[in-house]
């Protein structure tokens, strides 16, 4: 054989190896390269709505974040307010019972005083009876001069 003719039929072969390989090979691998292009386009697609929905997520949970702050800073001051006149009332009622207190002591010892008078000036009328007695040397009944000893206890 020629070399002519061994290149006609390799090139017979070739066409018929590939009018084979276009029939039978390249349908099924075209297939598995299209649904492989077509899930890597999918995860692909799901991958960037995962990224935005993650975005979304991320935003919320700042947006949340910035709300329980808020939220709690308005708490704590509120509480520090509520303590503030917590404080402030017990200091009222504290400075009111101590006026209290301060009066009663007042009044205590102005009732101490008045009965010391009084006991004081028992005590100055019998002396000056006693003394009057003694200057006179006769006896004076306190019940006569019940008027003169009241008006001398009022003078003194």
């Amino acid at each position: 054989m020629s070399i002519t003719g061994t290149l006609i039929i390799q090139m017979i072969v070739f066409l018929i190896l590939v009018g084979f390989t276009m029939k039978y090979v390249w349908p099924p691998i075209a297939v598995a390269l299209d649904e492989r292009a077509k899930k890597i386009a999918d995860g692909l697609a799901a991958a960037d709505k995962a990224k935005a929905d993650l975005s979304a997520a991320n935003t919320r949970v700042e947006a949340e974040l910035a709300k329980s702050r808020s939220e709690t800073a308005a708490r704590l001051a509120d509480a520090e307010r509520r303590a503030q006149g917590i404080i402030e009332e017990a200091k009222a009622r504290a400075t009111e019972e101590a006026n209290k207190i301060v009066a009663a002591a007042k009044a205590e010892a102005d009732n101490a005083t008045v009965k010391a008078r009084e006991v004081l000036r028992e005590q100055v009328a019998s002396l000056a009876v006693k003394g009057a007695e003694q200057i006179l040397r006769k006896e004076v009944d306190a019940g006569i001069h019940a008027d003169l000893l009241n008006r001398l206890k009022t003078e003194l």
